[in-house]
């Protein structure tokens, strides 16, 4: 299974805060900005590379009380959230990880700029919480 790393989430209390330091402290750029309603958030992705397939450090912003995210920051603080990893296979990933006794949390579906995604539950993973990502040809 090819392993890449393609971002890593980190939880804030506001956008605006956190793209203050990566953008005018780091002189990080904003490629792309997205609310998913769905999951009761506001993103940006900023490469942390020159090239299209360099990780990104992905902020995540809660848009409602009963966001993962405004749950997160509720009990941890702002924060790293997740380490997403680039996976070739998707539904491979799955099956391998499951046969191995990986706990997956609910079935892949579609996020941030339409990629297919699962979570793993931090009780399989030393304890961080895991995204796979299905690997696209094109990438923002």
């Amino acid at each position: 299974m090819a392993i890449e790393i393609d971002h890593l989430g980190i939880a804030v209390r506001s956008l605006a805060e956190g793209l203050h330091f990566y953008e005018k402290m780091l002189g990080m750029t904003v490629s792309r900005t997205e609310t998913i309603a769905a999951e009761q958030v506001a993103i940006a992705m900023l490469p942390a590379g020159a090239d299209a397939s360099a990780p990104r450090i992905e902020l995540l912003e809660a848009t409602g009380q009963e966001s993962p995210i405004a749950r997160f920051i509720e009990k941890r603080g702002p924060g790293l959230h997740h380490i997403a990893l680039r996976v070739d296979d998707l539904a491979l990933a799955i099956e391998r990880l499951k046969s191995e006794g990986a706990r997956v949390l609910g079935e892949p579906q579609r996020g941030a700029g339409g990629h297919l995604y699962v979570f793993l539950h931090p009780a399989s993973t030393g304890g961080v919480l895991l995204e796979l990502i299905q690997k696209e040809p094109v990438r923002d």
